[in-house]
């Protein structure tokens, strides 16, 4: 997941998209050219489908990371968590693993008064059958609540996990049992080291959703842009977008120099949000005010954001398999 303890934080000059973004995944069109039209400064977040959930996201949403893992940081995270949910952002993504729980327990005090104002994934990263229920029945018990919207593979790595996961006693069987006793309302599957290994588990399974690393040093070496992002779109299945900064290192002199770029060259993807782990009460409401004042890059502007990362982007995707 995403991540984010940012290297910096540049003011930003707002950059104004000359016309509609084109067509950046399998020679298709955006399909979400036509929110820029009625964005505005001071507006609420602007929404997408989140797939075929029934659920209209922010495109904006809270990662469980950085602060709101950490030891010692309940005040500022519970304090990050409702400001995020007061300024409109209506999905929230955790992890077993964030913090070996502490993610889920801060947000779970915050959740505990406030769950039906959003969605709430969270994660397994046991292959088991019994592993897994294990965590489910611990996260649900941190996060104070009775079901999760969307529960998750997480970090699906390898084909041996794949085969793990579905195998008689996997994970996924934990999975299909919770969705039926209404523990979890619906499944899917993440990763940021291999997209082929994700094609092959989303081709496997009918996920309802795909939590990928994206940013704009992706196209440069084993592309989830171009190798599991139109797969995605073409199963319409809930696209999340994580890693977008990477944790500060999309960030260098001559390259990427602000979040407004790292954010909106994720957001003209054809993807339902983004995922960003806060550090600060200042990064949530400036990344919130960047999302308020999206619209969409150029095709010509996508790649020269692209370029600006080649010379370090082996750094910029580092949780990356290498090719």
């Amino acid at each position: 997941m995403d991540d984010e303890n940012r290297v910096t934080r540049r003011s930003f000059v707002k950059t104004v998209a000359i016309g509609a973004a084109a067509a950046f995944v399998a020679g298709k069109s955006n399909p979400f050219e036509s929110l820029a039209a009625s964005q505005t400064l001071g507006r609420e977040l602007p929404k997408r489908p989140l797939g075929q959930t029934g659920h209209e996201v922010t495109i904006f949403s809270l990662g469980g990371q950085a602060t709101l893992e950490k030891t010692g940081t309940r005040d500022e995270s519970v304090a990050i968590i409702n400001r995020a949910i007061d300024l409109g952002v209506n999905y929230i993504d955790t992890a077993a693993a964030y913090g070996q729980g502490i993610s889920e327990t801060y947000i779970g005090e915050v959740l505990k008064t406030r769950r039906k104002e959003v969605f709430l994934a969270s994660k397994t990263n046991d292959r088991t059958y019994d592993g897994s229920m294990r965590l489910l029945e611990r996260s649900l018990k941190n996060l104070q609540t009775d079901h999760l919207d969307t529960w998750q593979l997480h970090n699906v790595r390898t084909q041996e996990d794949l085969d793990r996961i579905f195998a008689d006693n996997g994970a996924i069987k934990a999975m299909e049992k919770a969705r039926d006793e209404k523990m979890v309302r619906f499944l899917g599957i993440t990763g940021h080291r291999d997209p082929f290994v994700l094609l092959k588990g989303i081709e496997q399974y009918p996920f309802d959703s795909i939590l990928m690393a994206l940013n704009a040093a992706d196209k440069h070496n084993a592309s989830f842009i171009d190798n599991l992002l139109p797969a995605a779109v073409e199963k319409k299945m809930a696209i999340i977008g994580m890693k977008i900064p990477a944790r500060g290192r999309i960030f260098r002199e001559g390259g990427i120099t602000s979040m407004e770029q790292a954010m909106l060259y994720v957001l003209t993807l054809p993807v339902n949000t983004v995922i960003v782990g806060i550090s600060t009460m200042k990064e949530l409401e400036e990344d919130v005010q960047l999302a308020k004042d999206f619209e969409p890059y150029s095709e010509e502007e996508m790649k020269r954001i692209e370029e600006l990362t080649k010379p370090y982007y082996a750094d910029a995707s580092w949780f990356k398999l290498k090719w």
